[in-house]
């Protein structure tokens, strides 16, 4: 039995980058559910599991434009030290919450740190990676 749209299924998996670091998996949190057609997962992911039988496993890479796509270089910026909060120390590595004009918090990385500026990037972490995943799709709706 393979899914179809507005089927809601649930899968294992586990994700790595290419040199087989795991960066996510379902292990330890039970599976992942979601449904098909509704965009709820990344497109290579959801793509893969409408071909699946119940109960198949494969492997899969996904190429960054049908992940998180690309680094875009536009989402790295240079601020000045001075618009941060004054009792902060910038660390390169350090994740800050940015709020849009409606509101919206999302994360934000620094990237570097000298005397002057801060680099932030809000590229989405997983941008510009080639992700792989064993996926076992377990349950249909």
């Amino acid at each position: 039995m393979k899914p179809v749209q507005g089927s809601k299924v649930k899968v294992e998996y586990t994700g790595t980058f290419d040199n087989g670091e795991v960066f996510d998996s379902s292990e330890g949190k039970g599976p992942l559910e979601f449904t098909l057609g509704e965009q709820q997962v990344i497109k290579g992911f959801e793509s893969a599991v409408e071909t699946m039988e119940l109960d198949e496993e494969k492997s899969i890479i996904i190429p960054p434009q049908e992940a998180y796509g690309e680094t875009n270089d536009q989402l790295i910026q240079k601020m000045p030290r001075e618009r941060l909060p004054k009792d902060m120390e910038p660390k390169e590595g350090m994740t800050l919450g940015l709020q849009d004009p409606s509101g919206r918090v999302f994360p934000i990385k620094i990237v570097a740190v000298d005397t002057d500026t801060v680099t932030m990037d809000a590229n989405h972490p997983l941008a510009g990676k080639t992700l792989h995943f064993k996926i076992k799709l377990i349950a249909i709706e």
